[in-house]
């Protein structure tokens, strides 16, 4: 001790150096342990960010192309030779303006050739059923004259038997008085008061009245039995007539409805004539404008499907005809429940990327279309802006937008984590360490998602890990 004492007091530069090197050493100790406790917290702010409450409209983006609304690819109805085409690509047509004429020469001729025959037939029917009227007019009168007659007989014959039978009474009352006369004169003859002439007379008034009478029984006779001879002949001729009449008139109107078939026939060849001429006529079916010109003119062209949007359905078509523009964009099926009818669509063409047209959502599709097993639905999107300067089979982005949404809790999409097929976050533990944490989600917007449950607002979450920690998980 002594020793030492006295080295100290003799030699006191090893001792101060020493004491310097502790005191260095110390200053370098509790430094480093302030560094590291004031580094700590800074690092975890440079690796992580808080959980934020935010207002967010919901969007859904897809992929689209201009589509016409309507299109049609217009062919001939039968085939034949472009005479002419009247319009070209990008013209405006309306509905029912002539687009081109077919060959047509030949069929104007059989047209006029129909018309004809059914001038020709009109000309045969009027013939023929002047000559029936008058065949019928001649048959009725011919019966009118026999039926005169017969009634004429049936009225006439009565009447003379009727007379002769006054007659024979008449006769016969002469005969009787006639007789009397005589028997009375007889006894004035035996007695010689009249003549053997006298009394002769009065027996020649007696036979003369006897033979009156027997003449009119006679003519009695002769009437009755020649009156139904004759009404019956009479019958018969007005019969005949009667049934000569009932077979032209059927004969007649069988050749009349024969006549009028036929024109019928006619009438309806000379129809398919005006048809087939109209139909050489290609006219538009819509308003619209020409997108394509398939034929030239003197292309022979054959009728193809017109609502066909295939290439070779165009080979032997005319035009294609548009008319409006929607957008038909493919939204996969999850986001499907959040696209309605008369919803806003922002909408930016690859041509112009720095402009943003407005749409509405018109119509979805009932049914999904399966695509390399991703199942989408298509929709149709009006268009309410940029109809000026979107074309038809453009290719575009369209942003559905939905709902806005207030103080909804939100996170960066980065900082999702999956961990044992759980969904979940990384947050920092009591020694700021990466901990898994399992949380709901909700929709993602942008580069954020909505945080249903799990976590709470100011909490912070990793988005992305130190290389340390990279490296231990």
């Amino acid at each position: 001790m002594t020793a030492s004492n006295l080295e100290k007091q003799t030699n006191p530069l090893p001792w101060i150096f020493g004491t310097m090197i502790g005191g260095i050493l110390l200053v370098a100790g509790l430094s480093y342990t302030m560094t590291n406790r004031n580094n700590t917290p800074t690092n975890v702010d440079k690796y992580t960010v808080p959980v934020t409450e935010k207002t967010i409209n919901l969007e859904i983006q897809a992929s689209g192309t201009v589509e016409p609304i309507q299109s049609v690819n217009i062919s001939p109805k039968n085939p034949g030779k472009l005479e002419r085409l009247l319009v070209d690509q990008g013209v405006i047509v309306k509905k029912g303006q002539p687009i081109a004429v077919m060959e047509n020469q030949q069929l104007y001729a059989q047209g006029i050739q129909a018309e004809a025959r059914v001038q020709e037939a009109q000309a045969g029917l009027q013939e023929a059923d002047i000559k029936r009227q008058g065949d019928i007019q001649v048959l009725s009168a011919q019966l009118n004259q026999a039926l005169s007659r017969l009634e004429e007989s049936k009225r006439r014959i009565p009447t003379q038997v009727e007379q002769a039978r006054a007659q024979l009474r008449e006769a016969e009352s002469r005969l009787k008085l006639a007789q009397v006369q005589l028997q009375r004169n007889e006894a004035l003859l035996k007695e010689g008061a009249i003549t053997a002439d006298q009394f002769d007379q009065l027996a020649n008034e007696v036979i003369v009245s006897q033979a009156n009478v027997q003449q009119i029984v006679r003519r009695i006779e002769e009437l009755q039995s020649t009156e139904d001879p004759e009404i019956k002949r009479l019958e018969a001729v007005a019969g005949e007539i009667k049934i000569s009449l009932e077979e032209r008139q059927i004969s007649s109107k069988a050749e009349i409805e024969r006549l009028k078939a036929n024109i019928k026939a006619l009438q309806a060849n000379l129809e398919v004539a005006k048809i087939q001429f109209q139909d050489t006529f290609i006219t538009a079916p819509f308003d619209g404008i020409i997108t394509q010109r398939f034929a030239t003119e003197g292309a022979f062209v054959t009728p193809t499907t017109s609502a066909s949007n295939t290439a070779s359905a165009t080979s032997s078509s005319i035009v294609a005809l548009a008319r409006g523009l929607e957008i038909v964009a493919k939204v996969p099926e999850i986001d499907l429940n959040q696209i309605k009818l008369g919803q806003p669509v922002q909408i930016v063409a690859d041509a112009y990327p720095d402009q943003v047209f407005k749409g509405i959502v018109k119509s979805i599709a009932p049914e999904a279309i399966v695509e390399q097993n991703v199942t989408s639905f298509e929709v149709k999107i009006g268009i309410l802006s940029g109809q000026d300067k979107l074309l038809s089979k453009m290719n575009v982005e369209v942003n559905f937008l939905g709902q806005r949404r207030n103080n909804v809790l939100v996170l960066p999409t980065v900082a999702i984590v999956t961990e044992k097929g759980e969904t979940g976050v990384m947050i920092p533990d009591e020694n700021n360490d990466p901990k898994f944490k399992p949380i709901t989600i909700g929709v993602s917007v942008d580069d954020k998602t909505e945080v249903l449950s799990g976590l709470l607002p100011g909490d912070r979450v990793f988005i992305d890990l130190p290389k340390d920690k990279k490296k231990e998980r």
